[in-house]
Order: structure tokens, then C-alpha cells, then sequence
């Protein structure tokens, strides 16, 4: 019998690593010693991922709370500036609204609702419904808020989040004033300084805003892309995507990674003779069905990764093959039916093909950084680094 294990997603034991370190030489000592505990045998088209957080670690890529504040200040003048649409989250933007509440005089907050942009509650929607609320054109003031659905708390953290970024925006030294609603362009009846912190949808934000006659726009994604005083900086994403580090800091998304996979890819190449595909890893992309968050609060799930990554999976649905074209058939005949019907694949794509119907429409980075996520969770596992085999495979390869 051929072999029997397919895709097989192992998180690497990793030692604490620091600001300057050699990360290809870790990474690839790391596989190294797994390969030589005969925990893994290296194979051509294997993956090495690695958690975006450890490269940012790397780099040093932090920034401080008054590092934050001063370009607020700078791009803001320090006036009102009405934040719209951040996310709900202690980890992902208490450290970042610290900061911006610093950098002005008054804050405008105002949430998206039920639900923030990654599917955080502020509301339950049933509450909606209940109370006659139409989202989509209702606009609600604090004392609104409260009346109608009193003091909410996220099921998981416990958390009132509006009760929550009020306290952290006057503890900055800004007055607040809460807006909610989901059309962008109502934080212009308030000021025409607006700073938008949505993620996936901040160039359509920033597009109706400014054709509705706002002054100042800025995106999360353009405060901190360039460096104040020695800081960390990220040019294309500034902000987004930073993670809570201390009190007062934030660790940023990496910034120039391209050149790390591609040396790490070299380097096992080198070692081991096999060309391994790598990748940097951050959020996963799925959605929890209890807590409704679907988890992508980076900007995407893979910043960096080698070419052979590049495009979406070419497969045929086994159970389509098996209950419409080989119908009559079962036991080795079936199988050698079902595998000839793969090995007459020629490369080109499949789109189109009933055969292919309910494979899943996504890229293989994003489809590959999800399973990365879930393998090497956030916790105290203590592997930042993820290898991944017989992704690649299909039911001919033994």
C-alpha cells in the first residue's frame, strides 16, 4: 500500500528570538533539527511559513504611543479628528487610539454596527430587528446607543468596547463624542478631518469621503509609514495590522520580507537539496460561527512568499468524479478510474469545469497562511514556524 498520510501541518519549536537576529539561519537550523530528531523528511514543494510577528520582532519594526501621536499631530494639526470604523480590540487598537486621542483635542468615534468590519458584535442583531433599527440608515448618538441597547459586552473578552476606547481616548487627554452608523460619509456633519481605520475596505472609505467634501483623510494605513525619531515604520501599511506589545508600544506588520524567503528558500535548498516554497504568515482568513469574528485583521494573510505560491488550487472534486462520471463503478476500479482522471491534468486551469465545482475560489497563500494560523495558534505553543507537507499532492502521488 502506497502512503497514507496527505497534507500534514506541524508546528516548529522555535527558541526566543530578538531584535537583529539571523532569522534565515534559525529557521533553517530549526527544520534542520526536526529533520534530524526524525520528525520530518524534507521534501521537495514542502512549505516553511513563518508568523509575521517574528520577522517584525526581527526588524525591530515598533513604534510608541507618542511616536503615534506626534503623526496625528503632524498630518492633523491637532484639532477634532473623527476616527471611523476601527475595529473592536484591545490587542489589534487600544494602543493605537491611545495614541491618536493624544495627538488631537477631540476625538468623533464613530463605530460601524452591529458589527465591527471583522465581525466583532457591538449589537446583537436580533436587537435590531427588535428595536426597529435599520443599520443602514439609522444614525445613533451615545444617549441613543445606551437607550436602546444598553451596556452590550463582546461573549468572548467581556468587553464593552464603547465603554472601553471612551476611557482610553479621555485617559489620552481628548474629549470624546460617539457617532454610530455605517455610512462613512456622516462623520462630515461632525468635522472634515477624518481618519478611517477600516482594513478591507479603506480605499472605497477614503474615495467617498473625499468626493463628499472632506479636508483631511488619512487611512490607519498612512499613519506610521515612514519612520519619527528613529521608530519603526511600515510604508505601504503603516498601522494596519500592528499587535499590542507593551503598555505604550505596538509592533507593526514586517515591512521589505521578499528578500527573507527567498534567502531561507536558498539556504534549505543548500541544506537539504530540496526546493522548499516559503512564506511569512499573519491572520488567517475564516469565520468563527459562535463568535462571528472571521479573523483577518491584517491587511492580507501572506506579506511575503516565494513564487511557487503564486495562484489559486487546480483541483478536481473527488465525489463529483465518483458519483457523476465513474458512477458505476467502485473498489480499485474506481480508484484507478479516478486517478487516471487526475494524471490527464495538464496544468491549465479548471475554471469552468463542472468537475471542479466546490474547490475552494482562493488564493493558495491565503488558503495555506489559514492553515498556518490555525497550526501555530497565538497562545503559548512556542512555534513560530509551521512546515506543511504534501500540500501539493493529490491522490496519484505515493
Amino acid at each position: 500500500m502506497g502512503r497514507m498520510l496527505g497534507t500534514v501541518s506541524m508546528g516548529l519549536r522555535a527558541p526566543i528570538i530578538r531584535e537583529g537576529e539571523d532569522l534565515v539561519s534559525i529557521v533553517t537550523d530549526c527544520v534542520l533539527a526536526a529533520a534530524a530528531n526524525g520528525e520530518l523528511t524534507p521534501r521537495d514543494r514542502d512549505v516553511v511559513a513563518i508568523t509575521e510577528s517574528i520577522v517584525a520582532r526581527v526588524q525591530g519594526n515598533y513604534v510608541s504611543v507618542d511616536n503615534i501621536a506626534e503623526d496625528v499631530r503632524a498630518k492633523f494639526g491637532g484639532e477634532t479628528v473623527g476616527v471611523i470604523f476601527p475595529i473592536l480590540s484591545r490587542n489589534r487598537f487600544s494602543i493605537c487610539l491611545r495614541g491618536i486621542a493624544k495627538g488631537c483635542k477631540k476625538v468623533v468615534m464613530m463605530l460601524s454596527y452591529p458589527s465591527d468590519e471583522v465581525g466583532n458584535n457591538l449589537i446583537d442583531p436580533e436587537k435590531l430587528d427588535e428595536k426597529n433599527v435599520d443599520p443602514y440608515r439609522d444614525v445613533l448618538d451615545m444617549a441613543k446607543y445606551r437607550e436602546l441597547f444598553g451596556y452590550e459586552k463582546h461573549p468572548f473578552t467581556g468587553m464593552d468596547y464603547v465603554e472601553y476606547y471612551e476611557q482610553l481616548i479621555r485617559e489620552s487627554g481628548a474629549d470624546v463624542e460617539f457617532v454610530f452608523a455605517n455610512d462613512p460619509r456622516v462623520i462630515l456633519r461632525y468635522t472634515k478631518n477624518v481618519l478611517n481605520c477600516d482594513i478591507h475596505t479603506r480605499q472605497r472609505t477614503k474615495r467617498l469621503l473625499k468626493a463628499a467634501g472632506a479636508e483631511k483623510v488619512f487611512g490607519i494605513d498612512e499613519l506610521m509609514n515612514a519612520s519619527i525619531g528613529g521608530s519603526g515604520y511600515n510604508e505601504r501599511y503603516g498601522l494596519l495590522g500592528s499587535n499590542k506589545s507593551t503598555e505604550n508600544t505596538i509592533k507593526l506588520f514586517p515591512r521589505d520580507c521578499q528578500q527573507l524567503v527567498l534567502d531561507i528558500q536558498a539556504r534549505l535548498l543548500e541544506k537539504t537539496g530540496k526546493h522548499v516554497e516559503v512564506m511569512v504568515y499573519g491572520d488567517g482568513a475564516f469565520k468563527d460561527p459562535v463568535g462571528k469574528i472571521w479573523e483577518l485583521a491584517d491587511p492580507v494573510v501572506s506579506p511575503a512568499y516565494t513564487p511557487g505560491l503564486e495562484g489559486t488550487p487546480n483541483e478536481l472534486k473527488l465525489k463529483y468524479l465518483a458519483d457523476n462520471d465513474f458512477a458505476g463503478l467502485s473498489g480499485k476500479e474506481l480508484q484507478e478510474a479516478i486517478k487516471n482522471k487526475i494524471s490527464e491534468k495538464d496544468g491549465s486551469s479548471l475554471v469552468g469545469n463542472m468537475a471542479a465545482q466546490g474547490t475552494t475560489p482562493r488564493r493558495l497563500t491565503d488558503l495555506i497562511g489559514s492553515l498556518c494560523d490555525l497550526t501555530s495558534g497565538s497562545g503559548d505553543k512556542g512555534t513560530p514556524f509551521v512546515y506543511i507537507q504534501g500540500y501539493f499532492d493529490n491522490y496519484t502521488n505515493d
